[in-house]
Order: C-alpha cells, then structure tokens, then sequence
C-alpha cells in the first residue's frame, strides 16, 4: 500500500474516499483506543468512544484547518467523545487551596505494571485528569475545558490521584 502525506490522507477523507478513511483510522485507532480505555477503564466503552469519535473525524473532516497536526485534532475529538461517555461516572471532590501544590513522592522500583492497575482503581474523575494531565501533557487550563470543571478543581484532582496511587501502589508493594 502506498504512503500518503497527512495532506493527502487529509485530502481524501474530504472527498469523502473510504480507502483514505480507512488508512487514516488504521494510522490513529491504536493510539485512541488506549487513550478510551485509560480514560473510561472499560473495554466496551472503549470500543464505543473511538466508534464515535472516528465517525465524528469523519463528519468534521472538512473543518480541519490544518492549525494542528491531524494526529492532534484527532485525539481531541476522541478524548471529548470519551469523557461524554464516561460522564455519568465522573465525580470531582472540592478544590483544596492548601492540598494541591504538595509534593507526591514516588517509589523509585514501581513498575509500569504497577502503576496502571493503581490508576485504573482510581475513581473516573481522578483518573481522567491524572491522565490528561500526567500522561496525555494536557495543561490543567486544556483539561478543566474538556472536563468541564475549574482548573483549582483540576489541580485538587490531580493532588487526590496522586495520593491515592500513593497509597495503592504502598499497599501492592506490602
């Protein structure tokens, strides 16, 4: 199969070509499931989110300015539509002003293992900004936006999640 520029993949999506849909899903729907599944912790909301998400690239393909990379605006798309199916899960605790600019620190020998089992416990909104911000590089202003909530509540989130990795991956360790 023939290599395309992001142009050209971009190009024939907006013309609608479904073997250009196809390339451009195949080159993205592994990254953006893993990005569902971390963000939901549920396989067949996975499924669902990137379902979803790719058909909205689709249908917003032609809104695509080129502003970012495809890759990007692409990711953002899939992680909104994550996050509206995660919605009636979702809880977030108060903003604590005096909590949330302590330091956590982590066991030097935590493995990669270790530390996905204790941020999938983690409860959704603790896991969703702990992941858009820790692992995604969000910033707590991009992810209050796509959350919906403050970034002080951002910030507090991010301080419980850790905090609660802390103690769950202390209690792994024992």
């Amino acid at each position: 199969m023939p290599k395309y520029s992001e142009i050209e993949l971009i190009e024939g999506c907006k013309n609608g070509n479904r073997i250009f849909q196809k390339i451009l899903y195949e080159k993205y729907c592994d990254a953006m499931f893993t990005i569902c599944k971390r963000l939901l912790n549920d396989e067949e909301l996975a499924c669902d989110a990137m379902q979803e998400g790719f058909l909205e690239v689709f249908r917003s393909i032609q809104s695509f300015q080129g502003n970012s990379t495809v890759g990007a605006w692409i990711k953002t798309i899939i992680i909104r539509r994550a996050l509206l199916i995660g919605k009636r899960f979702r809880m977030f605790d108060e903003f604590d002003l005096k909590q949330h600019d302590k330091i956590i620190h982590w066991d030097s020998n935590l493995t990669g293992e270790e530390l996905e089992l204790a941020i999938k416990k983690l409860p959704e909104g603790y896991r969703n900004v702990f992941l858009l911000i820790e692992v995604e590089g969000f910033t707590h202003k991009e992810t209050a936006e796509l959350l919906g909530i403050s970034e002080g509540t951002s910030k507090s989130q991010l301080y419980h999640s850790k905090k609660m990795l802390q103690k769950s991956l202390a209690e792994l360790k024992n």
